[in-house]
């Protein structure tokens, strides 16, 4: 049984913990900066950057005393090392790299979205590859064939925004505060999904892709307008994405065979609205519908620490000049889409 020290520190979120190859969570600790970003109604980059030099060896320190283990003890140090915001990327890595060399210890040197990829795996010990995976967050939505630790096949992305960031802001234009996401959620469940004609982009549509920022556009638009509440744009705009994410999912089940499960991870996850049309999705074609608790959606260390152990159980570490990466793809063989697709 290997034990990981798992950092994550990609975005606006600090974290650590201490997980083992046998799914065990032995300790987790987290420092959002909601407080700090809230005024600007979004991440500043800069801020978050200090945010995490100024914890992360705190989080560190607190999250190895609430194992009860000591850095010798750990068999591995896994941090994110892309993509993200590059300052905290760096932030994150570093000190990982400093904790392994220092330890004598491997480095593995995590994709954020691996660690997302992966995340179900560390709650649902009979999920087996391959499976269909909706990777929804605040950077990205994507459609992966995940075959295997390191081995995904990229089905389609975005041409432009993540349903997250659509979701982002959304709020912000709506005037619902931050985090963005969960104050859509809240709003819309006051509001009448079906009062404000929105759009929904590449609906029906052969290309595979997503594509949001024609939605948040709309959602301008109706905003501007003056004729609705803003509990009904929050509840439409919320049913054209879920629209969106089961139209496009739907065209890639059908002809995908062998698959073991139809799996969602990501911020966006987290909504009810997505998981409760995703797991209908997931029974009308026959297949499990899993996801990772509501805790292990949005970015922490554990699925950082889990991506470590199935990495280091296949043999795969890293130097210690391995450089932060701002965009990194799960799947650098995949066709250039147009748009702003190349960044997935």
């Amino acid at each position: 049984m290997a034990l990981i020290l798992g950092i994550e520190s990609s975005c606006d979120e600090t974290a650590a913990a201490l997980v083992t190859s046998d799914r065990v969570i032995r300790a987790h600790r987290l420092a959002g900066q909601e407080a700090a970003h809230r005024p600007y109604g979004g991440v500043v980059p800069e801020i978050a950057a200090r945010a995490h030099v100024e914890i992360l060896v705190p989080l560190v320190e607190a999250a190895l005393a609430d194992a009860g283990v000591t850095l010798a003890q750990v068999d591995a140090v896994a941090a994110t090392a892309g993509p993200g915001l590059i300052g905290g990327v760096m932030v994150g890595l570093v000190t990982g790299k400093a904790l392994a060399h220092a330890a004598g210890k491997p480095l593995i040197a995590v994709n954020h979205l691996e660690g997302h990829a992966l995340s179900p795996r560390l709650s649902d010990p009979d999920l087996e590859f391959p499976y269909l995976l909706l990777l929804v967050s605040g950077g990205h939505c994507q459609l992966l064939l995940v075959e295997g630790v390191n081995t995904y096949r990229r089905l389609a992305t975005t041409i432009d925004d993540a349903a997250g960031e659509a979701f982002d802001k959304t709020a912000k234009i709506l005037g619902l505060g931050f985090p963005g996401g969960p104050a859509v959620e809240r709003a819309a469940l006051l509001g009448d999904a079906k009062a404000v004609p929105l759009p929904r982009p590449l609906l029906g549509s052969s290309e595979p892709h997503f594509s949001f920022a024609g939605l948040k556009s709309a959602v301008v638009r109706a905003q501007d307008s003056g004729k609705y509440r803003v509990e009904d744009i929050a509840a439409s705009f919320q049913q054209a994405v879920v629209d969106c994410l089961i139209d496009r999912t739907r065209r890639q089940l059908v002809g995908l065979d062998g698959v073991s499960a139809l799996v969602v991870a990501g911020g966006v996850a987290a909504n009810q609205a997505v998981r409760g049309s995703l797991v209908t999705l997931a029974t009308a074609h026959g297949l499990r519908f899993v996801a990772p608790p509501l805790w292990l959606c949005t970015d922490n260390a554990a699925m950082i620490g889990w991506a470590g152990a199935e990495r280091f159980a296949a043999g795969l570490t890293d130097p210690l000049d391995v450089a932060a990466r701002p965009r990194w793809p799960l799947d650098p063989s995949a066709e250039t889409v147009r748009g702003a697709g190349v960044k997935a």
